[in-house]
């Protein structure tokens, strides 16, 4: 009873800071002129993904629990898509057609990125090696940082198309930016805090209730270090900045594949993807099929919906419930 009460008030302190870090990250980055649709995809994602990255940090450099880490950074990618069908349900028209084409190249990069997981999965203790560290790490870097650049340029001739309309949006003139770094900094303390205590719990879950450490992090540690994403992307849709939400959910995905290499590097102890049970691969084939379904829906363009949630978010969801079952019944 007492680690799972202790749980729910590191999720709560989680959901607490993870908004206000959210909030003056979003403060920053209109400060410096990036514009709300780049700070969703990069610097509100990156701020979001916070949890995720400490996360991690304290399961392989702290707790010796690979499983722990791969499954919250896998399990977060798959719950962040989720929150599509949340965002759909909330609002008349379908998500896919309140959004940008743009998106389209964030999950094209998501996917690409899924899929070399998946062969780092695949190869486990085969995977070439720098060091320690499977190659699969740097080859992740070094695509995140093809598709930042790649998103950026692409997000500029789109905000030069648009000037007026994106120059009227401006919801911080009241906050200095000295004042929004430094609470940002005070909120990105909290996060930090309570996401280290995030593994050793989630281990305690795992032995009290025999579910397994891949099972415990893909599903009840993933969903609480996602919560950040989960209030900020609702409260930006409920105001109208649906890009900015799908820029926040995509842009982590992409952000948790670089958390992952970054857990590879102070896994000293090989691979952390060879280190790791073959079940998480059932997550990372729903989080591409997630993926797909949205990127059919952003090319088809369906304008209307019939039910609570459209066609798309149906099947992301149900996507979702199938790989949880699947995970429990391989734990």
């Amino acid at each position: 009873m007492t680690t799972w009460l202790a749980f729910l008030a590191v999720a709560l302190v989680i959901v607490l800071a993870g908004v206000r870090l959210a909030r003056y990250g979003d403060v920053i980055g209109e400060k410096s002129g990036l514009g709300r649709s780049w700070v969703g995809l990069v610097l509100l994602a990156a701020t979001t993904s916070l949890p995720e990255l400490f996360a991690g940090l304290g399961a392989t450099a702290l707790a010796d629990l690979p499983d722990i880490a791969v499954g919250d950074v896998l399990g977060s990618c798959m719950f962040n898509l989720l929150i599509l069908s949340m965002m759909d349900a909330l609002q008349p028209e379908p998500l896919s057609a309140r959004a940008h084409q743009g998106h389209v190249l964030s999950i094209g990069f998501g996917l690409l990125l899924l899929g070399v997981v998946g062969m780092g999965m695949v190869m486990g203790a085969r995977t070439p090696v720098l060091g320690w560290v499977g190659v699969v790490s740097p080859a992740i870097v070094v695509l995140y940082a093809v598709a930042m650049r790649m998103t950026f340029h692409h997000e500029q001739q789109r905000m030069a198309r648009d000037r007026e309309e994106v120059a009227e949006v401006k919801q911080y003139d009241e906050i200095p930016l000295r004042s929004a770094i430094a609470r940002y900094a005070v909120a990105a303390a909290f996060v930090v805090g309570a996401a280290l205590v995030l593994p050793s719990l989630g281990a305690d879950v795992a032995r009290q209730t025999g579910l397994g450490e891949a099972f415990v992090g893909s599903l009840f540690i993933a969903f609480t270090t996602s919560l950040p994403e989960v209030v900020v992307s609702i409260a930006a849709v409920r105001l109208g900045a649906v890009d900015l939400a799908i820029g926040n959910v995509l842009g982590s995905n992409l952000f948790n594949m670089v958390i992952l290499a970054i857990d590879d590097v102070v896994y000293l102890k090989g691979p952390l993807l060879a280190a790791s049970e073959p079940t998480h691969m059932v997550t990372i084939v729903a989080a591409v099929a997630m993926q797909a379904l949205f990127l059919i829906a952003l090319t088809y363009r369906v304008m209307t919906k019939r039910f609570v949630v459209s066609w798309d978010t149906a099947g992301i969801a149900g996507v979702y419930v199938s790989a949880v079952g699947i995970m429990y019944m391989l734990r």
